[in-house]
């Protein structure tokens, strides 16, 4: 594929982004740079090699769920800047569909 200032221009474009002159140089050598990999890994005969479905053998693999350092309400509390006797206190938040 060839990299050129109308592919950066269009890219750019695509991605709501705006570039200085070094930094559309910049860019063209890092494209350039992708696209020369893209083409050694299409290079790669991989006729007999089965798709990877999953990265290892563990399937479903979950830790057992335990209550580690649990912390009581008063020690919540006390980290909250307004609180009363049962529970913190925020701004009241309200918003207005039009």
């Amino acid at each position: 594929m060839v990299v050129d200032d109308k592919l950066i221009s269009h890219l750019a474009e695509l991605a709501k982004l705006e570039f200085s002159d070094t930094e559309r140089v910049e860019i063209k050598k890092d494209l350039e740079k992708i696209f020369s990999f893209m083409e050694q890994l299409n290079a790669v005969n991989t006729d007999n090699v089965a798709p990877l479905i999953y990265v290892n053998d563990d399937v479903d693999v979950v830790r057992e769920d335990i209550v580690d350092h649990p912390i009581t309400k008063e020690e919540a509390l006390s980290n909250a800047p307004i609180h009363d006797s049962d529970y913190i206190k925020v701004p009241k938040f309200v918003t207005h569909r039009s």
